[in-house]
């Protein structure tokens, strides 16, 4: 979800951040896998039909669901492999709809779709499964264990102002591996119900935590969550954060879902750094006609509103061109 009012870039500098968040992916081998963890407090349901979250982020978005241990049969017109641990990639620059505000029926032409992990997957697309999963929505925050919600010095839990969400605590590996333990049941949710992908919002949530966490923190968690999914045949995408994109292939992510790329120039580094094999969202017609002057014939674009409303909502935006 673009975030409103915030530098989208905080706490270290690029260069410190890669040279450590390397130096993290080197032994991440030794945190174990994301769902052998500490026992945790069980999820509160997440609501049957309103989506977990009614509007997008500048590098995160909505969540969760329970488990299977087997995918279901994706819907004909989606090509999988079939091989064990392998993942179905989004197809190249095709048409995209975000719908993580609410689904409905996908426009002709719509290729691959993003819905709230609490929706159903539109059958015969490319469905990517929305989660939440580097802060606490609202309403679920009181789900939370008190000891996985970041806090200051004075014991003050740390808050995305613009979103109203408390940043999880993924700062030392025990909490890493609870809080992944909480999120990789809302991933087993999304390969039950038939989707693709999965995309873990808020990333960049390092940079709004007072330098409490750090790049170090943010991939050594990522890459808990892409072991689970692909363990799961999902794949997973990275939700903005473009300083950290140069490591997608250590992390294991696959695609990219870049909001706003086109506004800050930054849709040629997530391009370089995924094989153009990227999603990109932008929230304003200026937006739009920069992202399509540079890579319309690269990339999957769209221009939804802010609060990706659904059709009859009087903000309802979705342009192509």
């Amino acid at each position: 979800m673009p975030v409103k009012g915030v530098s989208r870039v905080g706490g270290l500098g690029t260069a410190a951040v890669l040279s450590g968040a390397v130096a993290t992916a080197a032994v991440l081998t030794s945190c174990g896998t994301s769902n052998s963890s500490a026992p945790e407090q069980p999820s509160r349901a997440a609501p049957s039909e309103s989506p977990s979250r009614a509007a997008p982020s500048k590098s995160s978005t909505p969540s969760k669901s329970p488990a299977s241990s087997r995918r279901p049969t994706p819907s004909a017109s989606v090509s999988r492999s079939t091989a064990p641990g392998t993942v179905q990639l989004p197809p190249l620059h095709a048409d995209f709809d975000y719908q993580i505000g609410g689904a409905y029926p996908p426009p002709t032409g719509v290729r691959i779709v993003s819905r709230d992990r609490t929706a159903a997957p539109a059958p015969g697309l490319y469905n990517i499964c929305y989660v939440n999963a580097f802060q606490a929505q609202p309403d679920e925050r009181a789900s939370w264990p008190a000891d996985l919600l970041l806090r200051n010095a004075d014991g003050e839990v740390v808050v995305d102002e613009d979103w109203g969400e408390a940043l999880l605590d993924i700062g030392t590996a025990a909490k890493r591996a609870r809080v992944a333990a909480r999120v990789n049941r809302w991933i087993d949710g999304c390969a039950t119900k038939g989707f693709d992908a999965v995309e873990p919002d808020n990333y960049d949530s390092y940079t709004r935590s007072d330098d409490l966490l750090t790049a170090n923190d943010a991939t050594a968690f990522i890459t808990l969550l892409s072991r689970h999914a692909h363990a799961r045949r999902v794949a997973i995408a990275q939700k903005n954060t473009v300083e950290l994109a140069g490591l997608r292939k250590k992390l294991g992510l696959d695609f990219a879902i870049a909001e706003e790329c086109a506004e800050y120039d930054e849709c040629g580094e997530y391009a370089k750094a995924f094989a153009d094999r990227v999603i990109v969202i932008e929230y304003s017609d200026s937006g739009l006609r920069r992202a399509r002057s540079g890579f319309a014939g690269r990339l999957s674009i769209v221009r939804r509103d802010v609060d990706v409303s659904t059709p009859g909502s009087s903000d309802y935006v979705r342009k192509v061109r």
